[in-house]
């Protein structure tokens, strides 16, 4: 347990030091005034689950100054991407940011890592730039009072705080207070433990396989009749010695492991299985178990909690303790980072700003609206691929089952508005598509693509009368550019000067010595517009980014009185068209026959 005092107040006060946590400690440390405590329940290192992330974390650990720190370690390996066979046809491949390397040539890259000395690492370095950390202690509560809260460790201190994160991780938040919900249909147990001997997945042969040549490292998934597997590269300390494992792990049905012979959390069975698996069979013949005695869980992770964050009661989820989607995709850290990077700009824009409050409310307002947008879709893309893998594997218990999303969830109206707002992920869409990249050639009876139609069923008759509703009314603010991601070309940007995608790919060659060449889109408040009913300003607001998708034009054409919908389409752009069906979704437009 940490012997250091903790003090009576705390600017910022955080439960949990995993990635999330302590990048924002840092974070704040390093471009804020604030002072800063992590209240960490556990002594590190700590095993963790997670060990392969997504490049967007790389741009956050280089801004809070950890990444020459990771990088300067051996628990880590260099990744570039997955290869995944889930198909009678042929596995499928992608780089990271796959459209964007076949034009400049440049790798984007992750890590594969030993979390419990990646996660050190971390909370190490938050507390050199001068975050208080108190290990092996305990939060009980946090009350909201006027001006800030009040947090309550379980032995007994009280610490005063302006504001609150949740960090802590899988759990039902102690400040949401509500019980979270799912946010996939599916309901998986994940099984896993370490071997040596492995074969490395770039090795597998085929033309197919786009890391072979160069040496490049992918997280491996690989679909079977109960499931799939991964197969990641992770170096570990086994006796005193450095070792390169991989991290083999299932993912099932809790009520397969009920069928006999299929147990997967006995080493034996497990492992007999894995060897089955086409094409991961070929890279573990020769594999031994680091443990062989027991397997590692973990249940029913891909959930969501209602609220993201409160400006009166001064609270922030972060990381797990916000959402957890399905680790098909190796997202979970790397959205906890990339979420820290946004915590902080909201801490320092409200904090240490002279923004009036109707903006800082805006920015606490998009904070929660984005980052469930990003969820919502991320999750559906997620069960739009278990859907497209559930086609090939007709005669599975597991795979029949991820025929359909959960409805309530895909009927939620953020779902709707975030699908209406939100490109397909590029990644997923270069994996799904068989590399096309085009949203047309995804199976159309999939969840993602089910909700979208969904979504857009708003869309009136073309000649059907456009107005603005009742009571609408538009105001200029400033926004929070959630998610954010540093160092990412967006798809099919309005405008992105030819000079910014360079300086993109070359901060891609050494993040650490270019991180000058790229900043945030967090750094500071963005320029938008906000649409919203006189009547109750707070229920209901829609967005528009200044430069994006042209509000103010549209708010303009829309006062000149009502327009057929085919005349007003035509006027605008794609992305204003988007934000029009945003509206219509929101009843801020109203459609009505034509005399």
């Amino acid at each position: 347990m940490s012997t250091e005092e903790i003090k009576a107040h705390y600017d910022v006060v955080i439960m949990g030091g995993g990635p999330g946590g302590s990048t924002l400690g840092a974070l704040l440390a390093r471009d804020s005034d604030l002072s800063v405590a992590i209240i960490e329940k556990e002594e590190f290192p700590r095993e963790h689950i997670g060990e392969s992330f997504a490049h967007p974390l790389i741009p956050v650990l280089e801004e809070s100054g950890a990444l020459p720190k990771v990088l300067a370690s051996d628990c880590w390996v260099q990744k570039y991407g997955g290869i995944f066979n889930w198909d009678p046809s042929g596995p499928s491949v992608a780089l990271f940011d796959h459209a964007n390397w076949a034009v400049d040539g440049i790798y984007r890259w992750a890590m594969h890592v030993n979390r419990s000395e990646f996660d050190k690492i971390l909370l190490d370095h938050a507390k050199d730039t001068g975050v208080e950390v108190f290990e092996g202690v305990s939060v009980s509560s946090c009350t909201p009072r006027e001006g800030g809260c009040d947090v309550l460790l379980k032995d007994g201190r009280q610490i005063s705080a302006g504001y609150f994160v949740d960090a802590s991780g899988r759990r039902n938040s102690i400040v949401a207070k509500k019980k979270r919900q799912w946010l996939s249909g599916y309901r998986n147990i994940a099984i896993w433990q370490h071997y040596t001997g492995g074969r490395f997945a770039q090795t597998l042969p085929g033309d197919w396989n786009v890391f072979r040549e160069e040496n490049l490292s992918p997280i491996g998934c690989f679909a079977f009749q109960d499931g799939w597997c991964w197969y990641i590269p992770v170096p570990k300390i086994i006796d005193g010695e450095r070792k390169l494992t991989h991290s083999i792990g299932m993912v099932t049905l809790p009520e397969i492991l009920k069928e006999p012979g299929k147990d997967f959390t006995d080493p034996e069975i497990f492992l007999r299985t894995v060897q089955q698996v086409p094409m991961l069979k070929d890279l573990i013949q020769d594999v031994t178990p680091v443990m062989s005695d027991r397997m590692l869980t973990a249940t029913n992770y891909s959930m969501i909690n209602d609220r993201f964050a409160d400006f009166d009661e001064r609270w922030v989820l972060l990381g797990d303790a916000s959402y957890f989607v399905d680790p098909l995709f190796s997202s979970g850290v790397a959205f906890a980072a990339a979420q820290a990077s946004a915590t902080a700009a909201l801490l320092r824009h409200t904090a240490e700003s002279s923004l009036p409050e109707e903006d800082k409310r805006g920015l606490w307002r998009d904070y929660d609206t984005e980052w469930h947008g990003m969820a919502e879709t991320f999750a559906l893309s997620i069960d739009q691929w278990y859907h497209a893998i559930g086609k090939s594997h007709p005669d599975s218990v597991y795979w029949s089952s991820r025929g359909g999303a959960d409805e309530a969830a895909a009927n939620r109206e953020q779902t709707f508005q975030a699908l209406l707002n939100t490109a397909f992920t590029p990644d997923l869409l270069q994996v799904l598509s068989k590399g096309s990249r085009k949203v047309d050639d995804l199976e159309h009876e999939g969840p993602y693509m089910r909700a979208y139609g969904l979504a857009a069923a708003a869309e009136p008759d073309k000649e059907a009368l456009i107005s603005l509703a009742a009571g609408v009314e538009m105001r200029s603010s400033v926004g929070l550019d959630v998610p954010g991601f540093k160092a990412f070309i967006p798809p099919e940007p309005l405008e992105f000067p030819e000079e910014a995608k360079s300086a993109i790919a070359t901060y891609w060659k050494d993040p650490v010595a270019n991180g000058h060449l790229v900043s945030s889109p967090l750094a500071e408040p963005i320029a938008c517009h906000r649409f919203f009913f006189t009547a109750d300003p707070e229920r209901v607001q829609i967005r528009s980014v200044e430069g994006r998708d042209g509000g103010a034009e549209l708010w303009e054409l829309l006062g000149e009185g009502p327009k057929p919908w085919r005349e007003l389409t035509a006027l605008l752009t794609d992305a204003q068209q988007r934000l029009a069906r945003r509206l219509l979704r929101a009843g801020m437009l109203e459609a009505r026959e034509a005399d």
